[in-house]
């Protein structure tokens, strides 16, 4: 059972959330970030709350419960070590130049993992991939809590040829550069799908050809609940460029890895071709369905089996790919 001091910690979060998404209706996503961004203070409680609720109360009840209630930092780190070190990302890479061949497109990139894998943490609060040996960590937030990590609006950070980092403050990020980016419980802080579009394209420009984008998001309730919505998330990101390789509901979340394909066509393909007539190019959440939108409500919120969640094969209809 959660403690008085949980639900504090849990309920200004929460707040926070529904105050920016209240700001974001009334004053336009653009203007309501600029003032949510402008708040100090505000955003010096939360990541002070965050800090707190995530070393304190997350991680002890991953630790007690089961281990169904994997934290999602380890999620990530026992991915990173199965996609790297276990060299899983050359069966991605054989299946990709497969499906190229089919699309007449020439591949030239070739995919060179070396440890520490670059590793940018957006929305790190307090860098807490630090004590991972296999990771050279850049954390960023938009308020740091401590000093290892620098302050970074990822959604207006310029991509360019270098990274950029002027008093602790960074400015620009160098593109294809990042062998993983991680948004752990980044996505659902964010007030609109447009803005999480952008944070997602972001990614995408400076992850290197098959690096990793890990996206964990909260959600409690059973595996069908929000299958429409995790299912758009796929499609809008096949859009982009990721192929989606690994997806796992746990007890309190969603966990994504996402691979940045050697050519974005291979995952436009897959897009194409399993397109279903709700999927669209965004990226939302279940907040986003309010009572005043109840038609694209019902249109995600349908009932759905576990079925749902199975990862769809590689290969596409009457192509044979190795498994």
């Amino acid at each position: 059972m959660a403690s008085e001091e949980h639900k504090l910690l849990s309920q200004y979060i929460k707040d926070v959330h529904s105050i920016l998404r209240k700001s974001t209706s009334k004053l336009g996503a653009t203007v309501a970030w600029q003032e949510h961004c402008a708040n100090e203070d505000k955003l010096s409680k939360y990541a002070q709350c965050m800090q707190k609720l995530a070393t304190t109360h997350w991680e002890t009840n991953c630790n007690s419960e089961s281990s169904e209630a994997k934290s999602r930092i380890e999620w990530a780190v026992e991915y990173c070590n199965y996609y790297f070190l276990q060299q899983a990302f050359l069966k991605y890479r054989e299946k990709e130049l497969q499906i190229a061949q089919k699309l007449d497109l020439q591949i030239d990139v070739k995919e060179i993992f070396s440890v520490p894998f670059k590793l940018i943490d957006v929305g790190s609060c307090y860098n807490p991939f630090k004590t991972c040996d296999i990771f050279d960590v850049f954390a960023i937030d938009l308020c740091p809590a401590n000093s290892s990590v620098l302050q970074c609006d990822f959604l207006k950070v310029n991509v360019g040829a270098h990274t950029v980092i002027e008093n602790s403050i960074v400015t620009e990020l160098q593109e294809n550069f990042f062998d993983v980016v991680t948004f752990c419980f980044l996505l659902e802080y964010i007030p609109t799908s447009e803005l999480r579009i952008i944070a997602c394209e972001n990614a995408y420009k400076i992850l290197r050809p098959g690096g990793l984008l890990i996206i964990n998001t909260p959600d409690s309730k059973h595996v069908g609940a929000n299958s429409k919505i995790m299912k758009c998330w796929r499609y809008a990101l096949a859009l982009m460029g990721f192929n989606r390789i690994k997806y796992e509901k746990s007890r309190f979340m969603h966990c994504m890895a996402f691979r940045k394909s050697l050519d974005k066509k291979i995952a436009t393909r897959w897009a194409d071709m399993y397109k279903e007539e709700y999927m669209k190019y965004a990226i939302h959440i279940p907040q986003d369905f309010n009572s005043t939108d109840e038609t694209v409500s019902e249109t995600v919120q349908v009932r759905c089996t576990s079925e749902d969640f199975q990862e769809l094969p590689f290969n596409f209809p009457n192509e044979e790919i190795c498994n």
